[in-house]
């Protein structure tokens, strides 16, 4: 098992049922005896959630939507995730840059040659993953962009994930979108994860929630970054 940092994003359409399993893996690290950061975006700072509540509720166009969701991630990257990877943390976010063109990109229609330029400058290393001394412990040959080692996609249909929201809570702005931008959103992941293949997990969202969370589960055992006696819930 290793005792390095790890950064593991969970990704997916609003009512792909993502969130309902971000804690439990948090608890099975636990048990394992892994210090977990457990953080969301847009947030994760104070900075952050402040833009958070912006872009969940005031209307904006694509460009301006999608600089405030980056300036959040800047903030977070800094203060949050590249620290506890330093410390050795698993870092669990609920989204991250994967969301950003999927429903930036593919939903809104915002420019994906510009997304990609955003993310280049935002998730430069710049030394944040360098320790004092200049060593650096995650992925000493990847000095360019902080991306996630794991990206957790739980792949769901826009009609299904349409019927689950319907029942839940008052809905944001993306979550009160027609079915249409969720179908553009979910091909945008599909997309990503085609450009992205090494370090996505593709799970069935549509099983029963025993049946994801234990493939979920079989991902990290896998990778050696669990062993099954932790998988329990």
């Amino acid at each position: 098992m290793t005792h390095n940092g790890l950064f593991i994003s969970f990704e997916g359409i609003d009512g792909a049922g993502k969130s309902t399993h971000i804690n439990d893996l948090a608890s099975a690290f636990q048990s394992a005896g892994r210090v977990v950061t457990l953080t969301r975006e847009p947030g994760g700072t104070v900075l952050a959630e402040k833009l958070r509540a912006m872009i969940l509720g005031d209307a904006m166009d694509p460009m301006t939507e999608s600089l405030l969701i980056f300036a959040a991630r800047r903030d977070h990257v800094v203060r949050v995730i590249a620290p506890a990877l330093l410390r050795g943390e698993v870092v669990l976010c609920d989204r991250f840059t994967d969301a950003t063109f999927a429903y930036q990109g593919a939903g809104r229609g915002f420019d994906l040659e510009v997304l990609a330029t955003l993310e280049r400058w935002v998730q430069a290393d710049q030394g944040l993953l360098s320790d004092p001394s200049g060593n650096h412990p995650m992925r000493p040959e990847v000095d360019a962009v902080i991306e996630p080692h794991l990206t957790i996609w739980f792949d769901l249909p826009a009609e299904e994930a349409a019927l689950r929201l319907a029942n839940a809570r008052v809905p944001d702005r993306f979550e009160s979108q027609p079915v249409e931008f969720f179908r553009r959103v979910a091909e945008g992941y599909s997309e990503r994860q085609r450009g992205h293949a090494e370090r996505f997990a593709r799970i069935d969202a549509s099983r029963s929630r025993d049946l994801v969370w234990q493939s979920v589960l079989q991902v990290f055992v896998e990778k050696g970054w669990l062993l099954a006696q932790y998988c329990h819930e």
